[in-house]
């Protein structure tokens, strides 16, 4: 038992960061070059985000050492999480490669911009974000205590709305009724229910 303990722990601690350290390596290769009309059209929405992730992953952990709420009682709920997020992790890679050049991390259009309706995003809006937050779920899951699962997912999910907002609100208004269409014919990050 104890050895599957430890082998849990590692196993964890290395998916940790890996997801940790490729999404700070994204946010620090694709965000050079923003100017303050990028931050504005952003309305704050990264930064919330980073600070709500922040915070909700560390008291998730906090609570998971500190409440007695198990969602199963072993240790395969873990591996179910860490499998979740490296779905999400997957997922989240392969919304942004077929974005290509125009994923940013912040919300912003480009003058050339070209709106994605095809691969993934022909049946999401939002399939980058679908992966981010299946990666959250999957940590909650991975601490397997139920407390922690609705503080690493439920802020981080809202602050996610927000961010959706903001950008459909930016695509609506660059490309109309094209992008009026495409949401009636796309789900916003869970296919065919949101």
């Amino acid at each position: 038992m104890l050895l599957f303990s430890v082998s849990i722990s590692l196993v964890s601690t290395i998916i940790y960061l890996v997801w940790f350290l490729s999404e700070v390596l994204l946010h620090r290769i694709l965000r050079g070059g923003d100017t303050t009309d990028k931050k504005k059209q952003d309305r704050g929405s990264l930064a919330l985000i980073w600070v709500i992730i922040i915070i909700c992953v560390n008291i998730a952990v906090y609570l998971s050492f500190k409440t007695y709420d198990p969602i199963m009682h072993s240790a395969e709920i873990s591996y179910i999480g860490l499998s979740v997020i490296l779905l999400g992790m997957i997922l989240r890679y392969i919304a942004i490669a077929s974005l290509g050049r125009l994923f940013t991390v912040v919300v912003t259009i480009r003058k050339d911009h070209q709106l994605k309706k095809d691969g993934l995003y022909s049946v999401l809006r939002h399939p980058a974000y679908t992966g981010s937050l299946l990666s959250f779920l999957g940590f909650g899951l991975s601490l397997n205590n139920w407390i922690s699962l609705g503080v690493a997912f439920v802020p981080v999910f809202i602050t996610f709305i927000y961010r959706m907002n903001v950008e459909e609100k930016m695509l609506t208004e660059k490309f109309g009724d094209e992008y009026k269409d495409y949401i009636k014919h796309t789900s916003r990050i869970v296919p065919w229910v949101y």
